[in-house]
């Protein structure tokens, strides 16, 4: 994803999830604000150079999209209410932080 692009995602995220004093009493406004500042980073780090080797540019452009999955999880616990969502996040967290390891870990000689 070019720089442009990714500058006008984040824009319109961060547009819609901007804290307004209308907008700070919805319950689930700290939800959006963390949620949206994971998908910013999240496709901030995915916008990566080429390096032409597959399997390295595979792994660059995964590990952020799971590290943004884990921190959407960690912003559902943080402001969450439902049981079921919350442990569906819990598994989200670990088996995304146990995928980045083994990417990370595959890519060794």
């Amino acid at each position: 994803m070019n720089a442009k692009l990714v500058t006008m995602v984040l824009a319109t995220l961060l547009a819609a999830t901007s804290l307004a004093p209308a907008q700070s009493a919805l319950p689930d406004s700290g939800y959006l604000a963390d949620a949206a500042t994971a998908m910013a980073r999240m496709m901030a780090a995915m916008d990566i150079a080429p390096t032409g080797d597959a399997d390295r540019d595979f792994v660059a452009g995964m590990v952020p999209h799971h590290q943004g999955a884990v921190e959407m999880a960690e912003a559902e616990l943080k402001f969450g209410k439902n049981v079921a969502l919350q442990r569906i996040a819990q598994e989200i967290i670990v088996t995304q932080r146990d995928e980045i390891v083994a990417m990370h870990r595959a890519l060794q000689p």
